[in-house]
């Protein structure tokens, strides 16, 4: 499963923690090609199924203003 960023990585990465308090650096931690660790990871943490972290994520990096 691949990300499909319209952000950079950091500028998602922080909408993400303000959305997500729970979330620490270590959970958004990213390196490119390893799309399907962090959505597993995130899953995980935020209790929802991966296809919904993916979703989630692509929409916030498309919609920086809407997130949530």
């Amino acid at each position: 499963m691949q990300l499909k960023l319209e952000n950079s990585w950091e500028r998602v990465k922080e909408r993400l923690k303000e959305n997500n308090i729970q979330l620490t650096d270590d959970d958004l931690h990213y390196t490119p090609g390893q799309d399907q660790e962090l959505i597993d990871r995130l899953a995980k943490k935020l209790g929802k199924d991966p296809h919904s972290v993916k979703e989630y994520v692509e929409s916030i990096s498309a919609n920086e203003d809407k997130a949530g």
